[in-house]
């Protein structure tokens, strides 16, 4: 029997697929540390691709509405410096956040935890009181209270020790400690340049690997590679868009409230929330927590109306900034958000619950697509199984 052409070559890849599968699990320690050895000298670059992708959400913003058609017409030095002044507006922006959280936030939480020493030693004579008050007949209790003591000397001095002895080597390992920084600010500097080039040369980027990939893949592979690519960056640039105006509301709305309740640290906690804020679902709540213990130190009932105010609060931001601000741009039902930030945050932390909520909504519209596609070819209308 003979065999066609497209069946050898067919064979001939199954071969050889076999062969390097059999020698990377033979030798995965060799595989594993090449797959390591590229991926440190492609990181710098990967960096730079996610900062282009992120500064490229405000930039469009930017050029879509400061360099419009009808302003940049017949004008083609404005034309010329759309892209330009449009990367340095956001650049400027993104520093002077950094700006704010080094100046602002950092002095603050500095003096915040300065004083918490003797915020907590205040408190603990009032928890003594109130407990001999409730419990003046259970001695247990009371001799439990009366041993609560709090020496911020103390807990500075075994801080103090375990930096000295138990992690007396890392410290003293100040030629790598140097090294890692160094290399860590090489790695940033390489990426934020590369960033930028990606930014200012982006279409002809583009049409260079479109160009590549009609090249070396069918055309209908390559289309619905485009589709594909184009559902991703829309389903990413509107989540990270819809995220970070709802923390910016969410962070004002605390700080206006708190500051008309007359509750302390209403800046920081604001601005502790707008952050959290930023990972869906639990962000907020973790915000919370911290300002319920700073508040609970100085006064608990407070604390207490800080809770009532960071419930209502929530209420409000659920049910009308959010599905306004966001809307359905992720296009995903809110079981699969909850399971996306699960999953992300086991695997990959913080990162991962931002990440994963748009990733799990693109396989989540392909896989629709794909459900309508199988139903239409089977002449099987979807309405008629919702009736059902």
């Amino acid at each position: 029997m003979e065999l066609s052409r497209e069946t050898v070559s067919k064979i001939r890849g199954l071969i050889v697929f076999t062969a390097l599968t059999t020698a990377c699990l033979w030798k995965y320690d060799v595989v594993v540390g090449a797959l390591g050895f590229v991926f440190h000298i492609i990181f710098p670059f990967i960096l730079g691709g996610a900062i282009a992708f992120v500064l490229n959400v405000p930039m469009n913003f930017i050029e879509r509405h400061l360099f419009s058609e009808s302003r940049v017409k017949g004008r083609s030095y404005m034309r010329k410096m759309a892209r330009p002044v449009s990367m340095l507006l956001v650049i400027f922006g993104v520093i002077g956040v950094v700006g704010i959280v080094m100046f602002v936030l950092i002095p603050q939480l500095g003096t915040t935890f300065a004083n918490l020493g003797s915020s907590i030693q205040e408190f603990i004579p009032k928890v003594q009181g109130w407990a001999e008050e409730m419990f003046h007949n259970n001695r247990k209790v009371m001799e439990w209270v009366d041993n609560l003591e709090f020496d911020w000397n103390k807990i500075m001095e075994t801080g103090i020790n375990f930096f000295r002895n138990g992690a007396g080597s890392v410290l003293d390992s100040t030629i790598t400690a140097a090294k890692s920084i160094v290399s860590g600010i090489t790695t940033f500097f390489i990426a934020f340049v590369f960033a930028i080039y990606i930014l200012l040369q982006k279409e002809k980027l583009s049409l260079q690997a479109k160009k590549v990939l009609f090249a070396f893949t069918r055309k209908g592979r390559a289309e619905a590679a485009l589709e594909v690519l184009s559902l991703t960056y829309n389903t990413f640039s509107s989540f990270l868009t819809g995220q970070c105006v709802e923390a910016v509301i969410l962070g004002s709305m605390f700080v206006v409230a708190m500051a008309l309740f007359q509750l302390p640290y209403a800046l920081l906690v604001g601005i502790v929330i707008a952050f959290t804020a930023l990972i869906p679902i639990f962000g907020a709540f973790v915000g919370c927590a911290v300002g319920v213990f700073m508040i609970f130190i100085e006064d608990p009932f407070k604390a207490l109306v800080f809770v009532m105010l960071f419930l209502v609060l929530q209420q409000i931001e659920g049910n009308l900034i959010y599905p306004h601000v966001v809307g359905n741009s992720v296009g995903l039902p809110s079981i699969w958000v909850l399971a996306a930030v699960s999953v992300g945050g086991s695997l990959m932390g913080v990162v991962g619950m931002l990440i994963f909520i748009p990733v799990v909504s693109v396989i989540y519209a392909l896989f629709r697509e794909v459900v309508y596609l199988k139903l239409r070819q089977r002449e099987i209308d979807p309405k008629e199984i919702e009736e059902m």
